[in-house]
C-alpha cells in the first residue's frame, strides 16, 4: 500500500476518535435491552484485546499519546459497560457470567498499571486472554437467551472487534521482541476467524441495504488491514503505525455494523 493511503486512513482515525466516547456517558441505571447486552458484553471482548495492543504500543513507543488514550478510554468503557451489563441478568447463568466477567478484569486492571516493559506485556497478554474468555462466555449467554438468529450475526459482527485488536495486539508483541510460535499460531487463527466470519456476514441473508453497505466497507478495511499486517516494510516504527492506524480504521467500521446488527435484534 502506498504511504499517502496509510496517512489518509490515520487522519481518518484521528478525526473519529476516540470512537466510543459516547459510550462512556450513559446511565447504568437504566435497565438495557437484550440486543444491547449482547453487543456491550461482545465489546468487552474487543476491549480485552484492545487494551493490551495499547500496553503493546507503549513498550515498542509507538504513538505512544494515542496509546494511552486508547487505554484510558477503553479501561473506562470497560467498567461503564460492566455496570450497565448487571441491569440485564434475567437468569443464573448470566449472573454468574457477570461475575467471572468482573474477578477477571480486577486482576486484568492490576497488571495493565504495570511496568511498560516486554515481560509485563507478557502479564497482561495472560490476564487480557482471561478476561476475554469471561467475556465470550457472557455474550454468548446472552446470544442464547435470544434465541435467534439475529442474536448469533450480532454477536458474530461483534467478535470482528475483537479480532481485528488481537491481530494487532499480536502484532505489537512480536515488534517488541516477544515473538513466539504461540503468539504466530494465535496470529493466524484470528485472521482465518476474521475471514470466515465476514464471508458470513456478507451472506446473511437478514442484512438490510444499510449492513450490505456497511460490509462493503469492512471488506475495503480488511484488505488495507491485512496488507498492513502482512507487509515487509523494514522499517519497524512505521510498520507499527500502519498496524495501529489500520486496526482502529476497521473497528470503527465493524462496531457501526454491530450497531446495525443490534437493531435486528430490538426489532
Amino acid at each position: 500500500m502506498k504511504r499517502r493511503d496509510f496517512l489518509l486512513i490515520s487522519l481518518g482515525a484521528a478525526l473519529a476518535a476516540p470512537v466510543f466516547a459516547a459510550e462512556t456517558a450513559r446511565s447504568s441505571a437504566v435497565p438495557i435491552s437484550l440486543g444491547a447486552a449482547i453487543n456491550k458484553a461482545g465489546r468487552q471482548r474487543m476491549l480485552s484485546q484492545r487494551m493490551a495492543k495499547a500496553f503493546g504500543m507503549q513498550v515498542l513507543g509507538v504513538l505512544p499519546d494515542k496509546a494511552v488514550s486508547q487505554l484510558d478510554v477503553s479501561r473506562l468503557l470497560f467498567e461503564t459497560q460492566l455496570a450497565e451489563l448487571k441491569t440485564l441478568a434475567p437468569n443464573e447463568g448470566i449472573q454468574a457470567g457477570i461475575g467471572e466477567l468482573e474477578r477477571s478484569w480486577q486482576s486484568y486492571r492490576t497488571v495493565l498499571a504495570g511496568p511498560r516493559t516486554v515481560d509485563g506485556g507478557r502479564m497482561v497478554m495472560v490476564e487480557a486472554d482471561k478476561t476475554l474468555r469471561a467475556a465470550q462466555a457472557l455474550t454468548v449467554a446472552y446470544e442464547k437467551y435470544s434465541g435467534s438468529s439475529a442474536g448469533r450475526l450480532l454477536n458474530l459482527s461483534g467478535r470482528q472487534r475483537m479480532l481485528s485488536q488481537r491481530l494487532a495486539k499480536c502484532f505489537m508483541f512480536q515488534q517488541a521482541g516477544g515473538a513466539s510460535d504461540a503468539l504466530r499460531v494465535e496470529q493466524e487463527a484470528a485472521r482465518r476467524d476474521f475471514t470466515a466470519a465476514l464471508a458470513e456476514l456478507n451472506a446473511a441473508r437478514e442484512n438490510t441495504e444499510a449492513i450490505k453497505s456497511g460490509l462493503e466497507l469492512a471488506n475495503t478495511q480488511w484488505l488495507f488491514f491485512d496488507q498492513a499486517l502482512t507487509s515487509r516494510e523494514s522499517v519497524k516504527d512505521i510498520a507499527a503505525r500502519n498496524v495501529a492506524t489500520t486496526s482502529e480504521r476497521i473497528l470503527e467500521v465493524m462496531d457501526d455494523l454491530t450497531a446495525q446488527y443490534e437493531q435486528l435484534v430490538r426489532a
